[in-house]
């Protein structure tokens, strides 16, 4: 890895923990970011949002884990395979990462369902393809549909030795499908076709329930002190 500048933005509320302030470090957007890259940056423990790379730079907190999950290890749960035959009947078309009305429509009431409390509940068409696309990573909208209904939409980064989990979005009338668990499952037998070897799953945390869900994938890494270490229930990556 060569050299890469960072900066700090000011600290604010944590969006994972309550009562908890929290900090992120930003690849200094002077140096150009490609998919080979952030293929490399995501390995030490960065994620964008949009086209902008960071990491947690939490002085008091060391709660946000790096997670992957190891493409030809993964072994489905009995709950998974379930899944996965319930939603047998699901279409997928992969896509280019552009603005679709069908698909912000999808994500607007996802998030009036899922987020009220959050500002991504009125976010605007820019705001959505902002948080969602990039300008210079390969990225791919994933519909999900039934029968000619759209059900839900994944965001998956494409890079050169894994794919990257972005965001999942769905019609809640389809919550008994359990679609983000099936997005998640796809991504790992769409990783397997291309012979890739990770899936990046994000981070976790494992006191805020809405991250915690990651380690149901076996077996699961996290980036513990610079290294990837193997999930354990009663050790927790120790």
């Amino acid at each position: 890895m060569i050299s890469i500048p960072l900066y700090l933005d000011q600290e604010h509320a944590c969006s994972y923990l309550e009562q908890q302030r929290s900090q992120f470090a930003y690849i200094h957007p002077d140096i150009p970011l490609n998919t080979a890259l952030y293929s490399q940056l995501i390995a030490q423990g960065f994620r964008r949002s949009g086209s902008h790379v960071y990491q947690p730079y939490c002085t008091a907190c060391t709660s946000c884990v790096a997670v992957r999950l190891s493409i030809n290890e993964f072994k489905a749960s009995r709950q998974q395979r379930r899944t996965l035959k319930n939603n047998a009947d699901i279409q997928v078309n992969i896509k280019p990462a552009v603005f679709e009305q069908a698909h912000f429509d999808l994500y607007l009431l996802y998030q009036q369902s899922r987020h009220t409390d959050s500002n991504m509940a009125n976010a605007s068409e820019a705001d959505y393809i902002g948080f969602l696309g990039s300008e210079w990573c390969n990225t791919l909208f994933v519909e999900f549909s039934c029968a000619g209904e759209l059900l839900g939409v994944a965001i998956v980064d494409l890079l050169d030795n894994a794919l990257s989990a972005v965001y999942t979005f769905f019609d809640p009338k389809f919550s008994r499908r359990s679609l983000g668990v099936y997005a998640v499952l796809w991504q790992i037998e769409h990783a397997k076709s291309l012979g890739l070897d990770w899936l990046y799953l994000g981070y976790w945390v494992e006191k805020c329930q809405k991250m915690s869900y990651k380690t149901n994938y076996q077996p699961l890494q996290g980036l513990i002190d610079k290294e990837w270490r193997e999930y354990h229930a009663d050790t927790f990556f120790l």
